[in-house]
């Protein structure tokens, strides 16, 4: 074979011969499956090996996986960059964006560190946050509605020190 890889890299796996054909089979819808989810967005591991164990054993996942990420087809770095600048986008703190990463299987260090160095000017998204749903805010506030936008903006992963000036 003198011309270019099979980016799917199934060539390999069907040359590693053998005569278990089937689990070579099994391992080869596996990893197919696993790039067609990958295909669609960036995927954690633990996220796409939940998703693939609807359908397949859990051995054959962690080949499959394991060479995805070998070949940096699959990347919970890259993944934790995409998911915190989606969610940044959407209005969301540092604090919940933490949370979902860490429920998603990524790496506590990874995720901290992704959002230590994202760049994202937090008070910046908490205050377009904050008029997208309360409009202009006016001082003096009353203390109930203070109230009311300080647990908005905690709800969404903002802590104090994002707070626009008005409530901080």
């Amino acid at each position: 074979m003198t011309g270019n890889p099979d980016p799917s890299g199934l060539d390999e796996i069907d040359s590693q011969g053998g005569d278990d054909g089937e689990a070579n089979a099994n391992i080869i819808a596996v990893r197919r499956s696993a790039m067609d989810l990958l295909a669609r967005r960036e995927h954690a591991r633990f996220e796409l090996e939940r998703k693939l164990l609807r359908r397949y054993p859990q051995h054959l996942i962690q080949q499959a996986v394991e060479r995805l990420a070998e070949e940096g087809l699959q990347s919970d770095e890259r993944f934790a960059e995409s998911y915190v600048h989606q969610r940044a986008g959407r209005g969301y703190g540092p604090s919940r964006i933490l949370r979902e990463l860490q429920e998603r299987g990524v790496d506590d260090s990874l995720a901290e560190s992704i959002l230590a160095v994202s760049g994202i000017d937090w008070h910046d998204i908490a205050r377009r946050a904050l008029t997208k749903k309360f409009g202009a805010v006016a001082e003096p506030l009353p203390l109930v509605e203070k109230a009311r936008i300080l647990r908005f903006l905690a709800y969404r992963g903002f802590s104090r020190e994002h707070l626009p000036a008005p409530l901080g």
